[in-house]
């Protein structure tokens, strides 16, 4: 029968949920949800469930490899680790310690997998990755306007009189959001969703508005039009706890609703709709993370900040702009975790930009890379320019579970524990505010080590195995120590299993923002601070035809690539052979246009790569709007990233993943000896 345990969804998603854990035989032999978790109770999600195919995998890395003559070989772990710290030490003494490029990304939300930064750091710092492929750009505009990125409670919504779901895939990332709002129409709350692409979400929905991609921005700005030309805005907010609304009604000025409506596809009727949705608070908006994956994705959020600020519905129950929640990370003590101050050197590139600077860095050039908790080669944009920034290095390491196409390309590979194989404790940054505890429930298979053990190795050839002298169970209460006061212990975590964090469910009901002037800010100063404008603009996306007519002629398509519906990024493909063909969905009038139907074989490509897969004809999408969803190995077809930019966002902290150009054709495969030929290649 086995012994079930409470424990915790590691992966980095919306909802962390709670989940019990059956083991048997020292085996993970089932994985459910925790009907006793106050948010998830009890329902998870297809990523959650596949945890236990996951760990189970034969596919999992045991042993420690080093690549030899091209092909890998097993070592054992004393070699790997005399290896790479050798190589370490050597390109320190030689160039400093930034010729050590850190790649990561956030697969597991743990909170010891911050251990690594605290490595690097006394290593005497590398050059790191800041910004997010995933939610930077937004993160960043509210910083802009509120001072930072708070959210509603999850319960707030019982409040709301009507909910915007403004670009969030609420049924495929936030399934508890989900069951939130089919209680909150049976109540007789409106439900809007605005979104190229009609999905369940919007089947539930009162209004459902198909939108553009990437020119959400316009909408807003309509909105807000329509909201001052009926005098709907509140004019006493706006007067005595926010500043430069003066800047926001100089730019209405200089766009027409007739524009806004060649820009969205979205009609003047609409707008004022909306307009009077708005003003008729409490309205709630859950803002999701794909509009800000645009050139434009920062003055994209900061302009439905405007008008959530500009309608009343800041500070306010049942209101709010809800993006991400950082009251939750504050909680920690990441310095004590990190050691910040232990740093001598430091070089910071873009989790964007990574490959572009690897390629030209000089001053050091980067010797190494060591890649934690993440796949840079499925998951960051401009797959092929990775590729050749990789092989341009000395030294590759991977921490890994999987052979997956980082794996694949590297020098080392360090065989790592997965979920439910080592204690740590777990929290949302993004929706709701518990801390969940995750005991350890197996060992891990064959020499598999926890992240932890292999730092502390390394630390203890490097000179610095002191700041590693430390069991999980001490690393784990120095994190938790700022919670102290507040009674919250990992003894009390270890007992009731997750305990809701101390933070404000309603942010800003004070009306005192984070910003320098301690209000709402329509012009950002803290933007002006570091060298922008700070004035809330009229963009475009960078591959548009607004801005790009000649590429827009060439490609005319608007490619999305959204997270998929049984993987959490990359991490499950390999597990479900559904997974693993790449399905390219179009809206109808491409369909039409090319001559394509459902099953059809097709190449979409752009002048950074192309990628073949099979068709499916998307229902009620945007006119010219293809998906390809993120995540897909090499093997299996991918990544879609071939295709995708590698620039920053407006404000400089995020992706433009969907700023995406592509034109499409039905493809006839040329064999080549058996093999089906130019599946990806590199356009000139």
């Amino acid at each position: 029968m086995g012994t079930t345990h409470v424990t915790s969804c590691p992966l980095n998603c919306w909802d962390v949920c709670g989940l019990k854990v059956t083991v048997d035989g020292g085996k993970v032999v089932r994985v459910d949800g925790d009907e006793q978790h106050p948010i998830t109770k009890g329902t998870i999600c297809g990523r959650g469930r596949m945890l236990k195919e996951r760990v189970n995998a034969d596919g999992r890395l045991r042993y420690p490899l080093k690549k030899a003559n091209g092909r890998f070989v097993r070592i054992s772990w004393e070699e790997a680790l005399d290896d790479i710290a050798e190589n370490m030490q050597r390109l320190k003494d030689r160039f400093g310690p930034t010729a050590v490029l850190h790649s990561h990304d956030y697969a597991n939300n743990g909170l010891l997998k911050h251990l690594d930064q605290r490595f690097f750091n006394c290593y005497g710092g590398v050059t790191e990755l800041v910004g997010s492929l995933c939610w930077g750009a937004g993160i960043e505009a509210q910083k802009w306007d509120f001072g930072n990125a708070y959210s509603h409670a999850p319960e707030d919504i019982d409040n709301s009189r009507h909910i915007v779901i403004w670009g969030r895939n609420v049924a495929r990332t936030n399934i508890h959001l989900f069951e939130r709002l089919l209680a909150a129409k049976k109540r007789g709350a409106t439900i809007v969703v605005i979104d190229p692409l009609f999905g369940p979400t919007a089947r539930i929905a009162d209004h459902y508005i198909c939108i553009k991609p990437g020119t959400d921005a316009f909408l807003a700005m309509g909105v807000m039009k329509e909201l001052l030309r009926l005098g709907l805005e509140d004019r006493a907010f706006i007067e005595h706890h926010t500043v430069g609304f003066a800047d926001v009604e100089q730019v209405l000025q200089t766009i027409s609703l007739a524009e806004i409506e060649q820009y969205t596809g979205v009609s003047r009727h609409t707008a004022t709709e909306l307009a009077r949705i708005y003003s008729d608070r409490p309205t709630a908006t859950y803002l999701g993370l794909g509009m800000q994956r645009y050139a434009n994705g920062g003055n994209t959020i900061r302009w439905i900040d405007a008008l959530v600020a500009a309608s009343g519905n800041v500070g306010i129950p049942g209101g709010g702009a809800n993006f991400g929640n950082l009251q939750v990370s504050e909680w920690f003590d990441r310095a004590a975790l990190t050691l910040p101050e232990r740093k001598t050197a430091s070089r910071a590139w873009t989790m964007m930009k990574q490959a572009e600077e690897m390629l030209r860095a000089n001053d050091p050039p980067i010797g190494m890379v060591i890649v934690t908790c993440g796949n840079p080669l499925a998951q960051v944009p401009n797959t092929n320019l990775v590729k050749k920034a990789f092989a341009s290095a000395e030294t590759v390491v991977v921490f890994e579970q999987f052979m997956t196409d980082t794996a694949a390309v590297a020098d080392y590979v360090l065989p790592v524990a997965a979920s439910f194989e080592e204690e740590d404790v777990y929290c949302s940054s993004m929706y709701h505010a518990y801390v969940n505890y995750g005991p350890k429930l197996v060992e891990p298979p064959g020499e598999a080590k926890p992240d932890l053990w292999i730092w502390t190795e390394l630390a203890k050839r490097l000179g610095f195995g002191e700041a590693f002298a430390y069991t999980r169970e001490q690393f784990l209460n120095m994190a938790l120590r700022p919670l102290e006061r507040h009674g919250i212990t990992l003894e009390r975590l270890r007992a009731e299993h997750r305990v809701l964090l101390p933070v404000e469910p309603v942010p800003w009901r004070h009306r005192r923002f984070q910003t320098p002037s301690g209000k709402y800010e329509f012009t950002s100063s803290i933007a002006r601070q570091k060298g922008m404008d700070g004035r809330l603009t009229i963009m475009h996306p960078a591959e548009s035809a607004e801005t790009n007519p000649l590429l827009a002629a060439k490609y005319p398509y608007r490619l999305l690539t959204i997270h998929p519906l049984r993987s959490n990024h990359s991490q499950h493909y390999p597990l479900l052979p559904a997974l693993q063909t790449v399905r390219i969905e179009v809206s109808a009038d491409i369909a039409a246009e090319k001559g394509l139907a459902d099953g059809d074989r097709a190449r979409v490509y752009n002048g950074r790569g192309s990628l073949v897969g099979t068709v499916r004809v998307l229902e009620r999408a945007h006119p010219g709007t293809i998906n390809i969803d993120e995540g897909q190995w090499g093997a299996f077809g991918g990544p879609v990233n071939v295709l995708t930019p590698d620039l920053e966002s407006d404000n400089g902290c995020g992706s433009t993943l969907y700023d995406c150009l592509v034109n499409i054709e039905k493809w006839a495969p040329r064999e080549e000896g058996g093999a089906v030929a130019d599946w990806q290649t590199t356009l000139t």
